[in-house]
C-alpha cells in the first residue's frame, strides 16, 4: 500500500462491498446548462456498466459516433451512477424511444457546448456500510466530525492501479525502457498509474512529516528532521494537520491558479480557511516543480524520465456535506457526502475504517 492514514484511531469494523445498492454516485456539473443550443444534454442513470460500455450501447442504438458523445468523467461499474452526456441535438427523437434494463434517461435539456472531459464540479455519494455495531457507529461519528472539519489527503484510490494493483509497476518499466507498449492509449494509461503511485508516495511522506511535527517539541524536531529552528517554529504554528513547506506549489481552492508558498504562516491561515490548498506533483513534461525545502522532499518522488505530460494535484481536499445516519435495526451506517472531481470515495472510507477495503468489494 503506497499510502498511510493521517488519523490515528484504531481500525473500525464494518463490511463494505461496492454494489448498486450500497454505492450511489451523482455527478455535479461544473456549471448550469443553458437550456438552449445545438447540443442535447441527457442525465443518465446506469448500473453494472462502465461509462464506456454505456456510451457504446447508446452509440450503437442511436447511430451516433462515439467521438460525438460528450461526457465529463468515468463512473464506477459496480454502482448506481448518474452522469451527464451530450449529443448532437438531431438524435433527440431517437433517444426518446431508447430503453435498456441497465440504463435510464432521467431528464434532458440543451446547451451550446459539448460536455468535455473534466467539466464537472465533483460528485455526490451515498454509501451504505453493513454489519456496523453500535460502538463502531459511534466511532464512525467521531471520525466523520474530524474529517468534516480537517479534510483528508487526496490519495489516488486502489482503482487507479488495476485489479492486482500492479499497473504502476508496468508503467515504471515502460518509463525505464524495459517494456515496450505500441498502443499509445495503453502506454499512457500505465505511465499515468506510475505517476499516481509517485504522488501517493510523496503524499505519504508529507503526512509522516506532519505527524512528526505534531508529535514532537521544537527542540526534538531539530534533531529528528534536521531543519532550521526558524522553519520548525513556523511549522509548529500552522493550524492544519498538513504542514506547508516553503516552496510548496499551492492552488486556489477548489479551483484556480497555482503559485509558490513563500510566507508559509500567512498561506497556512488561508489554507485553514479553505481558500487555498497545497498540491503534489504528477511527474512529467510541462509541469511546475516545487522550490526550496518543498522541492527537497518532492525530488525523491520525481522521475524526470517520464515523457508524458505531468500535472499538479491537490494534496488535501475538503469533504462537503458529510452526514452519517446509523440504522441500528439493520446494522447499517449510511453516509452522504460531496467530493471535488478526481477524488476517491474509497479513500475516505479507508481513512474511516483505518484499513484497506479492496478485498471486501473486489468483484
Amino acid at each position: 500500500m503506497d499510502r498511510i492514514f493521517y488519523l490515528d484511531h484504531a481500525p473500525i469494523d464494518f463490511h463494505f462491498r461496492q454494489t448498486p445498492e450500497t454505492f450511489v454516485v451523482e455527478e455535479v456539473p461544473l456549471y448550469p446548462f443553458s437550456g438552449e443550443g445545438e447540443h442535447l444534454i441527457a442525465k443518465v442513470r446506469k448500473k453494472e456498466l462502465t461509462t464506456w460500455q454505456m456510451l457504446q450501447i447508446l452509440s450503437e442504438y442511436l447511430g451516433v459516433k462515439l467521438r460525438d458523445i460528450g461526457y465529463a468523467g468515468l463512473k464506477d461499474k459496480n454502482a448506481l451512477t448518474y452522469q451527464y452526456i451530450s449529443l448532437p441535438r438531431r438524435y433527440e427523437k431517437a433517444l426518446e424511444n431508447f430503453t435498456h434494463p441497465k440504463i435510464k434517461i432521467i431528464e434532458t435539456t440543451y446547451h451550446k457546448n459539448k460536455i468535455r472531459l473534466g467539466h464537472l464540479k465533483g460528485n455526490r455519494f451515498f454509501v451504505r456500510l453493513k454489519k456496523v455495531l453500535p460502538v463502531a457507529a459511534k466511532k464512525i461519528d467521531e471520525v466523520c466530525k474530524i474529517i468534516q472539519r480537517e479534510g483528508m489527503p487526496n490519495y489516488f484510490g486502489y482503482q487507479r492501479f488495476g485489479i492486482d494493483g500492479e499497473n504502476w509497476e508496468l508503467g515504471k518499466r515502460v518509463v525505464e525502457g524495459d517494456l515496450r507498449i505500441r498502443e499509445p492509449k495503453k502506454r499512457r494509461f500505465l505511465v499515468n498509474a506510475y505517476q499516481s503511485h509517485l504522488f501517493n508516495l510523496w503524499l505519504s511522506e508529507r503526512i509522516k512529516q506532519s505527524k512528526l511535527i505534531d508529535a514532537f517539541a521544537p527542540k526534538e524536531l531539530a534533531q529528528v528532521m534536521d531543519l532550521p529552528s526558524g522553519i520548525i517554529e513556523e511549522l509548529k504554528k500552522q493550524p492544519r494537520f498538513f504542514k506547508l513547506l516553503p516552496g510548496d506549489v499551492m492552488m486556489h481552492y477548489p479551483r484556480g491558479k497555482i503559485f509558490f508558498a513563500e510566507d508559509v504562516l500567512a498561506e497556512s491561515a488561508r489554507f485553514a480557511e479553505r481558500a487555498i490548498a497545497p498540491t503534489g506533483l504528477l511527474p512529467g513534461r510541462r509541469t511546475k516543480r516545487a522550490e526550496g525545502l518543498a522541492r527537497e522532499v518532492e525530488k525523491d518522488f520525481d522521475d524526470e524520465r517520464i515523457t508524458e505530460f505531468g500535472d499538479r494535484r491537490y494534496a488535501w481536499v475538503f469533504v462537503e456535506d458529510l452526514e452519517g445516519v446509523y440504522k441500528e435495526q439493520n446494522a447499517w451506517y449510511e453516509l452522504n457526502f460531496f467530493l471535488p472531481k478526481g477524488c476517491y470515495a474509497t479513500v475516505l472510507l479507508e481513512e474511516i475504517a483505518h484499513k484497506k477495503l479492496k478485498d471486501e468489494h473486489a468483484s
